[in-house]
């Protein structure tokens, strides 16, 4: 019963809103299965399988809102659910900041569910971790990874009228590969709506020619080089830079986007004119839900354009005060990039870095986006255009946006973590000191 169709999602929560006294009543359904498998030290640690379908139910009497939740779905277990919202709304304090419900809206379609994920045996996550483990045992190195599918699906539906609908299926896969002395690591991750597009035994080698790559790393002095990003190495700075596009915390005066003395950095040039970033829930690569959990839609929208910075994310609070539209933060992010490849970016670099992976990313100054991070799993010199030898870790002290005005060159964008990423030549990339880890 945890993944039910449009149709019965409907009914169920149709009848939710007829046992509804309140003056607005809001009901979420939300359902999903799946299974996993993890493996450590080339063995399969554990393995398991899930099922969940929950209501939640918002019942509000002017400003004042109550929430309860139930997986009981027995007609008297509905009307239980809702009258106890009820009683909560009827104690809760006002909410100052609180926005009637919205009507009927019209959403965009998307295809985010596929059969073939929904289908995943027991015995395909077992493959899935063999593709890592036995070429792993045959070079001596040592695995340890996870794997995830899921097919889910969201309802919701209030008294003004509007019902929205969505499902959709994932599957997620990321393995590490160690060297047995401990000094080489590599990484990789891959995520995808259809199961059907993921190669997980050719992601599983790029992980281990990474570990056996980065064997024996030599220190090298920190400082400002030219790197080149995989996709996995900025994607945290990407993604913190855009949910850093609030419209009431710039208005306030605490995000990079905010002028000094008041005013916004909205319709100004803040990167290299190269850089164009946008999210797309029906984007064929990465399809997502196409509206919010307010019920808002969720339709392409430009977040910056050649350099120049075209909206930030609005509550609908803070955009009826502004008398805006009330723009949502994205679910997928999209930046468009170039022609060069990892291999052409390499040869055009006399002195640099490959850098594979970025993690423990930390706010030193929000104002100017400014973060602390450190390098991992597979780090190497690149010398006259070619990968010289693999390097200690470092870490760094970078902006986002200092990092997109210094662009050099930019690849073909790749998907990871529901986003789609170029990898990234930078110049003046800044190291600050070493890192023991690999």
């Amino acid at each position: 019963m945890s993944l039910l169709t449009q149709d019965q999602a409907r009914e169920i929560l149709a009848k939710v809103m007829s046992y509804s006294k309140a003056e607005e009543c809001e009901a979420n359904l939300n359902g999903n299965f799946g299974g996993n498998i993890r493996y450590a030290r080339n063995t399969v640690t554990t393995s398991g399988m899930q099922s969940d379908l929950t209501l939640v139910v918002q019942s509000s009497y002017g400003k004042r809102t109550g929430t309860a939740t139930i997986n009981e779905f027995d007609d008297a277990s509905l009307e239980k659910v809702v009258r106890r919202s009820e009683e909560l709304a009827r104690l809760a304090p006002e909410n100052p900041e609180y926005v009637n419900f919205l009507a009927p809206q019209k959403y965009l379609a998307t295809n985010a569910y596929f059969e073939s994920t929904a289908s995943v045996t027991p015995d395909d996550r077992t493959q899935t971790a063999a593709n890592s483990i036995k070429p792993c045992r045959a070079k001596n190195l040592i695995a340890a990874g996870f794997s995830q599918d899921s097919a889910s699906f969201q309802g919701m539906i209030n008294s003004k009228g509007l019902f929205a609908y969505h499902r959709q299926t994932d599957a997620n896969f990321s393995v590490t590969v160690r060297t047995p002395d401990g000094t080489g690591s590599g990484y990789v991750t891959r995520d995808q709506n259809d199961v059907a597009k993921m190669d997980t035994a050719a992601a599983s080698q790029i992980a281990l020619e990474k570990a056996e790559g980065s064997r024996n790393p030599v220190a090298i002095e920190p400082g400002k080089y030219t790197v080149i990003l995989e996709p996995a190495a900025s994607i945290d700075l990407l993604q913190n830079m855009i949910f850093n596009m609030d419209a009431r915390q710039t208005d306030e005066g605490r995000t990079f986007l905010a002028k000094p003395g008041g005013g916004t950095k909205l319709g100004e040039k803040i990167v290299d004119e190269r850089v164009t970033i946008y999210s797309d829930p029906s984007h064929p690569d990465v399809p997502a839900a196409t509206w919010t959990g307010d019920g808002r839609p969720q339709e392409k929208v430009l977040w910056i354009e050649k350099g120049v910075v075209k909206n930030l994310a609005y509550s609908r609070f803070w955009a009826e005060k502004k008398g805006v539209t009330a723009v949502p933060f994205p679910n997928n992010g999209i930046m468009e990039g170039g022609e060069a490849s990892l291999q052409d970016m390499i040869r055009s670099t006399a002195r640099g870095v490959l850098v594979s992976r970025t993690w423990y990313i930390r706010t030193v100054d929000p104002q100017t986006l400014l973060y602390t991070g450190l390098t991992r799993d597979g780090l190497f010199y690149i010398e006259n255009g070619k990968i010289k030898h693999a390097i200690k870790n470092f870490r760094f002290n970078e902006s986002p946006v200092i990092m997109l005005n210094n662009l050099e060159a930019l690849g073909k964008p790749v998907r990871i973590n529901g986003n789609l990423i170029p990898p990234m030549k930078i110049r003046d990339f800044t190291f600050t000191s070493l890192s023991d880890a690999v």
